[in-house]
Order: C-alpha cells, then structure tokens, then sequence
C-alpha cells in the first residue's frame, strides 16, 4: 500500500515537472519562463519527495533536508535571475490588442 501511495506522488511530481517543461516552451517571455520553472520545479519536487519518504521510509530525515533546501533555495534563486533581467534591461512582454474598428477601405465606397 505505501508503494501504491509513493507511485502516485511521484507520478503526481512527474507531471508538474513535465507541465513545467511545456510551459517554459510557450511562455512568451522571460519572467514568466523563470516563474513557471520555479514552480514546477517546486512542486515537482514536492511530489517526488513525498513519493521517495513513502516508498523508503527509512530516508524520511534526509529526504526532508533535502526539501527543506530545495523549497528555501528555488524562489530565492528565481527572484535573483528575475532581477538581474531586470537590471539588464530586459523588456517585459505586453500583450498586444487587436482592434475592433474595421479596416479602412481605400477607394469610394459602395453606398
């Protein structure tokens, strides 16, 4: 049973990690690549974590360092880059509205 319940979570980590991969391919720029890789690199990591402690209980100390340290150092990480991106100069992306009025038409018109 505790394998059953340590193969979902990872299963669970594996899929906000892969989520994560997808998002950082169609995001548009850079802020929001580093904010969707922090996340699913957190969570992901969560969920692979708690499926390790379920299937090997005996690492549950060692395997809580090792969140402990990935959930302080991921954000701190991301805010780091993100403002040195920042710094540089780097753009933030504005989506652009279409507008509503139609088209001008060249030319007399039919009227």
């Amino acid at each position: 049973m505790m394998n059953l319940i340590g193969n979902v979570f990872l299963l669970i980590g594996a899929i906000f990690i892969l989520l994560g991969a997808v998002g950082l391919l169609r995001m548009p720029d850079v802020y929001n690549r580093i904010q969707v890789g922090t996340k699913a690199v957190t969570l992901g990591t969560i969920g692979v974590v708690v499926g390790i402690i379920f299937i090997h209980p005996q690492w549950w100390s060692k395997l809580l360092v090792i969140l402990g340290f990935v959930l302080l150092t991921s954000p701190v990480s991301s805010s780091a880059i993100s403002r040195a991106f920042y710094r540089s100069g780097t753009k933030v992306w504005h989506k652009k509205r279409l507008a509503k009025t139609k088209p001008e038409q060249k030319g007399r018109s039919k009227e």
